[in-house]
């Protein structure tokens, strides 16, 4: 089984911040990523200790949010530079994998 290198990359946000759909602009409209994939959270809390969550009684409108894709590692590089001007530091994880070719 043939594999390539790729970096898998996250980025932890909440809804409450406004900046999914700038996010998923800029990885789609400019940096042309492979995929992305968004994840709603049902509860989480971060650096602040504040807790985001949901109920059956209250749906808020501030859940954790995480964004994960991943590309060729000189590409998302490109990317990790820019997005230090687009989410808080700390917010952004990114490794190394490799996926299957098909081959």
């Amino acid at each position: 089984m043939k594999t390539v290198e790729v970096t898998m990359v996250r980025i932890y946000i909440t809804e409450g911040q406004h900046q999914f759909e700038k996010l998923m602009k800029f990885l789609h409209d400019e940096e042309k990523m492979q995929g992305v994939t968004a994840f709603r959270g049902i509860a989480g809390f971060g650096q602040s200790g504040k807790m985001h969550s949901s109920s059956l009684i209250d749906i808020s409108l501030d859940l954790p949010l995480v964004l994960e894709f991943f590309d060729t590692p000189d590409k998302v590089a490109r990317a990790l530079t820019d997005l230090k001007h687009l989410v808080k530091p700390g917010r952004v994880v990114h490794w190394t994998a490799h996926i299957n070719t098909g081959e």
